[in-house]
């Protein structure tokens, strides 16, 4: 009897389970809503206490901002609530243009840091670099500035000034700086031939036109000289449009995926693939990057890097590996939100680590022992009494060159480059040495199958 009554309670017991679970995840929903309503009511009465206690009259609407600011600051740097005025400013950016210092900015462990100036704008002329910490805009502490805040200060009528305090590693103490404001350049690719087929190519940041004037750039040089061999310097590039990147990327990989996001919600899981049958450039790469090298430029380095179609040399990668959904409000205003991130097509994460390089090379400012170098440097040609070439073009022509003015120009300024700059020459070297080794592979005669045979079997 006592077993038969133990049998039934086991049973009832087991029956309600299902229930029991059902009722239990019911109830944490339940109790969940009762503490966001909670929560709710607690900024609601806040702000009844401000509207009535507070020493001065409230501006009801900036304080609600600030709130959703601080709301979503707490969450991640990138996630940001924008007003009308500055959603709109957003959307200029990426297809007009805009007047400020050319800079991308994050804020990292709390504090309002550079990520890249843009080459060609006046944070670029001034001496901004990337990981420099802005301490003050115009002597106002940027400590409790939103990043959207900072960019509004930042931004200004073409002609106006701004200063700004910056510490640097390695400073004793932070340093003014005093920048003029100008009209932002649209034009993100410039190109540089380093020598005949072998050309050089920047990109500044990703925009809505990129991958067309990186195309075109491609084209032009392709005109003058078969491209045999291309430089790309993402070197603080701060990133952009992400449709442009995988565009850019997918100009040099013939297939497979350039880059995947996964979010939360199951539509942020995406993957973006090259595309056969687009035109295609199979000539060996190099692709140069550094600590401001961020975002859009870390998904074309990473692409790059996975598919073994170009070597990456510089140093680390900024690491900012996290995508930004842009949702438009009813107001006019707009929230930036962090809602996915990015991984390579190898699936490594780029947040926080980043890209590292195939080849680490640390830029190096020129130094005066290199200039002394030089001049201690003794050729056959300094010696006293030496012989002269007599098959020399230069002598023939009676120490005229052959070329015309305009080429020497060019030629002087990129050796003028490739001196000052260890990062860009090294890239440039091993360039060289992949078009040589290439060219020489293509011309060397064909080996028979068992020479061929003979030749892996005793490598």
């Amino acid at each position: 009897m006592k077993q038969l009554i133990f049998l039934c309670s086991l049973l009832l017991v087991l029956s309600t389970i299902p229930v029991r679970a059902e009722k239990t995840a019911a109830d944490s929903s339940e109790q969940q809503q009762q503490t966001i309503y909670r929560n709710l009511e607690t900024f609601a009465n806040v702000l009844t206490l401000l509207q009535q206690h507070y020493v001065d009259e409230i501006d009801t609407r900036k304080v609600i901002i600030g709130a959703i600011n601080g709301m979503l600051t707490s969450l991640d740097p990138h996630s940001a609530y924008m007003p009308p005025e500055d959603f709109k400013e957003l959307q200029e950016e990426t297809k007009g243009s805009f007047s400020g210092i050319g800079i991308e900015i994050t804020i990292r462990d709390g504090v309002l840091t550079a990520v890249s100036p843009i080459e060609g704008t006046p944070a670029f002329a001034a001496g901004i670099q990337a990981g420099d910490q802005i301490i003050r805009i115009n002597g106002e502490l940027t400590k409790s500035m939103t990043l959207m805040d900072a960019v509004k200060k930042l931004r200004g009528k073409k002609g106006t000034k701004v200063t700004l305090t910056i510490h640097r590693q390695g400073w004793p103490e932070p340093r003014d700086f005093v920048l003029v404001r100008d009209v932002i350049p649209l034009h993100s690719v410039r190109t540089m031939p380093l020598e005949p087929g072998l050309l050089y190519a920047r990109i500044t940041n990703f925009q809505a036109n990129t991958t067309r004037d990186f195309i075109r750039a491609l084209r032009r040089a392709g005109k003058k000289h078969p491209v045999k061999g291309l430089l790309l310097d993402l070197r603080d590039n701060p990133g952009g449009l992400l449709d442009q990147a995988v565009k850019v990327a997918d100009v040099f990989i013939d297939k497979g995926i350039i880059v995947s996001t996964r979010g939360r919600d199951p539509e942020q899981n995406m993957s973006f693939k090259a595309h056969k049958g687009n035109r295609k450039y199979h000539f060996p790469m190099v692709v140069l990057v550094n600590g401001g090298s961020a975002s859009a430029s870390e998904i074309v380095a990473g692409a790059l890097q996975d598919h073994r179609r170009a070597i990456i040399i510089g140093t680390e990668t900024f690491g900012k590996g996290s995508v930004q959904t842009i949702i438009p409000m009813p107001n006019g205003a707009g929230i930036r939100l962090t809602t996915a991130r990015y991984y390579t097509p190898s699936g490594r994460s780029i947040q926080e680590t980043g890209i590292r390089p195939d080849v680490v090379v640390p830029f190096r400012e020129p130094a005066a022992t290199e200039k002394t170098a030089r001049q201690w440097s003794i050729r056959e040609k300094d010696l006293p009494h030496h012989f002269r070439n007599d098959g020399d073009n230069a002598v023939k022509n009676g120490g005229k060159g052959t070329g015309n003015a305009e080429s020497a120009g060019k030629t002087k300024k990129i050796r003028e480059r490739l001196a000052r700059d260890n990062q860009l020459r090294t890239a440039y070297i091993i360039l060289k040495s992949l078009n040589i080794v290439l060219h020489e592979d293509a011309a060397a005669p064909k080996q028979s199958s068992g020479d061929g045979q003979a030749r892996r079997n005793g490598s």
